[in-house]
Formats: structure tokens, C-alpha cells, sequence
């Protein structure tokens, strides 16, 4: 039912910034707490940037806070992921993914990569 397509992958050089966009339809945006996340070949998918339900809070794994920013535009019924001085070690396919009622995410977008080069 909902549908999450991800978008704003792609090379960036060491340093440099990307934008992931998340857009959502076939529910009610405004009410799913979204959270992106990222596999690197070899590793476990780790949640990267996520929402609370309650405030519009924000929380970040420490490998990436301070330098990640999630953030959301329910007019447009989507989630960006603001990436600044991207590292190498940031390379990964990354997902936007939604939370059900079951407190879990249940919805996932297809995936962008993202590659930083040095």
C-alpha cells in the first residue's frame, strides 16, 4: 500500500554533499515516522537517520551525527537525507524505509547508491 521510491544517489568525491530524497504515496505521510538506511557490501544494514513518533524528533547512528541532517516536506510527501562531508566509509546503497503501527519498518524504497570517492 505504501510506496517509498528513493532518489539522489550517486558519486561524489570525498568532502563533498548529497541530497537523498524519499517520496511517499499511498498512505498517510504525515503520520509514518521515516528512517533511512544503508548496507555496504559486506556488512549489515544499519539504520543511519530515523524519526520518533512523538515531537519530530530526530536520531542518528555516531558514525555519521553531525553530519547527516533527516528532514521532512509532508507537502510534498517526502523525506530528504542531507549528507555533508561524505567519506569513503559513507558508501553503501542506502534506504528510505517507513514504520507501521507494528512499531517496525515495514515499507522500503528500492534503494539509491551512494558512492564516495577519494
Amino acid at each position: 500500500q505504501v510506496q517509498l521510491v528513493e532518489s539522489g544517489g550517486g558519486l561524489v568525491q570525498a568532502g563533498g554533499s548529497l541530497r537523498l530524497s524519499c517520496a511517499a504515496s499511498g498512505g498517510t505521510f504525515s503520520m509514518y515516522p521515516m528512517g533511512w538506511f544503508r548496507q555496504a557490501p559486506g556488512k549489515e544494514r544499519e539504520l543511519v537517520a530515523g524519526e520518533r513518533w512523538s515531537g519530530g524528533t530526530t536520531y542518528y547512528t555516531a558514525s555519521v551525527k553531525g553530519r547527516f541532517t533527516i528532514s521532512r516536506d509532508n507537502a510534498k510527501n517526502t523525506v530528504y537525507l542531507q549528507m555533508n562531508s561524505l567519506k569513503p566509509e559513507d558508501t553503501a546503497v542506502y534506504y528510505c524505509a517507513a514504520k507501521s503501527r507494528r512499531d517496525s519498518y515495514d515499507y522500503w524504497g528500492q534503494g539509491t547508491q551512494v558512492t564516495v570517492s577519494s
